[in-house]
């Protein structure tokens, strides 16, 4: 059977990443440092969103103002795709490899409905 021509959805936004950024000759100021320090201050710009508020003006706000905490949070996955990407990091890859980890690190019959740390389970 042959290879399927259609490109993965993570390859291709990182393409589409990749594309907008050396258009725009942005590479020259994309150093290791200042993404991670991007990829925070857009972080914060989502968790903004949601300071201060209580649950019931959570829920309110989400309603009001959806389509730029979207944005906030599109962003940050911008930065993760694009570090990821500069880093030679297959980020489907390290996620699933993660997943594996996180599954023997947080096994469902200890850590069900518990938010402790994997060290006090």
């Amino acid at each position: 059977m042959a290879k399927s021509r259609i490109m993965n959805p993570i390859k291709k936004l990182t393409k589409d990443i990749v594309k907008f950024r050396d258009q725009r000759d942005w590479k020259q100021f994309h150093n290791p440092k200042d993404m991670a320090l991007s990829l925070v201050l857009e972080a914060t710009e989502f968790m903004e969103h949601f300071q201060w508020k209580n649950d019931e003006a959570i829920k309110v706000h989400l309603k009001k103002n959806k389509k730029e905490i979207s944005e906030e949070l599109a962003d940050v996955f911008y930065w993760i795709l694009l570090i990821s990407h500069d880093l030679d990091i297959d980020i489907q890859n390290a996620l699933e490899q993660k997943m594996k980890v996180n599954n023997v690190k947080y096994p469902k019959d200890k850590a069900k409905g518990k938010y402790t740390k994997y060290t006090e389970l």
